[in-house]
């Protein structure tokens, strides 16, 4: 029962050497899928399809992945493993998966390895019903917050998860913190953020061109990307309502979120396995993705330049 619903399995494939990495969600067959960016600078595969206007209702895969646009390659591998296995809308001529995918930048260096075919075919062969791991790992594995007065002060951010629940009516939410701003905990204080004085200048009060570290396209390379999957009964359109309102919760830990250098991108799954209303399950949907942000970056280890803030405890929480 990955992220709290019956059927759902998640992988991660996580690189031996190098902080990039992907995860995988692997719905059960009838999953119906919705998608909503709300940040300026988004990476993306699948989204107008699996957006309120597109054609698509049913949703095969979900991938999460570093690498930036070049790893929008992992889905290819997702695509074949799908169709091996029978995944996908029968057409005459071939079997043809939906794959969502949505990508963090964390490339530290020109010549750094990204996540390919290969990388997200091993996310699914390592795909589970176990609860996934969280922190540095997968997508995760190379993701950094607090950026606001320069990326040269970042801290640590990565991959989380949490469950809310009403009833019999599950939400879970699995989310790459990679963003911009600061994150936030329960009570609005800073959980992880950036290690410049208190004095330093920070956007939005400072352009990007004026802060170290974010010279050229530099000002595009966040994100907060996740995929929320629930139990319940929804309509193509409801769950794209789920998905746009499941960004409250990056909103209610995130400062600031859905900037234009972020491309903050949610995609949203219903089994159909219960009845529930779409305000129920978006209301538990923003819980869980807050929770998910700050499990994020409580779970983070440190990589080469970018250390964990203290403020967020560092090591594994559970957030079921």
């Amino acid at each position: 029962m990955a992220l709290g619903v019956d059927g759902v399995q998640v992988g991660v494939w996580t690189h031996p050497s190098v902080p990039t990495g992907c995860t995988v969600v692997l719905p059960p067959a009838g999953t119906v899928g919705g998608s909503s960016v709300r940040g300026g600078a988004p990476g993306s595969r699948e989204t107008p399809a699996l957006s309120p206007t597109g054609s698509v209702t049913v949703c095969h895969a979900v991938l999460l992945t570093g690498g930036s646009a070049f790893g929008l390659a992992a889905a290819d591998g997702v695509m074949a493993w799908c169709e091996e296995r029978g995944r996908g809308f029968e057409l005459p001529t071939a079997t043809v998966p939906i794959v969502g995918a949505g990508v963090v930048f964390d490339l530290r260096a020109k010549d750094q390895p990204r996540p390919d075919a290969a990388a997200g075919r091993a996310a699914c062969d390592a795909a589970t019903e176990d609860d996934p791991p969280m922190g540095s790992v997968g997508v995760g594995a190379g993701c950094v917050v607090g950026k606001t007065a320069g990326r040269d002060w970042a801290t640590k951010g990565g991959q989380g998860w949490a469950v809310a629940r009403a009833g019999s009516v599950s939400v879970g939410a699995l989310m790459a913190v990679n963003a911009v701003g600061d994150v936030l905990d329960e009570s609005g204080a800073v959980l992880a953020g950036d290690r410049a004085p208190a004095d330093a200048a920070r956007f939005p009060a400072t352009p990007f061109s004026e802060l170290g570290g974010w010279g050229g396209a530099a000002a595009s390379a966040n994100t907060v990307i996740g995929c929320v999957v629930t139990n319940a009964t929804l309509r193509k359109d409801e769950v794209c309502r789920v998905a746009d309102l499941a960004h409250s919760g990056i909103a209610r830990s995130v400062r600031p979120a859905h900037t234009s250098a972020d491309g903050d991108l949610l995609f949203a799954l219903a089994t159909g396995a219960i009845e529930g209303s779409v305000d129920l399950v978006a209301d538990l949907a923003a819980a869980a993705v807050a929770a998910a942000v700050r499990a994020a970056v409580r779970a983070a280890t440190p990589i080469p330049g970018v250390p964990v803030d203290p403020r967020a405890g560092g090591g594994a929480v559970s957030r079921r």
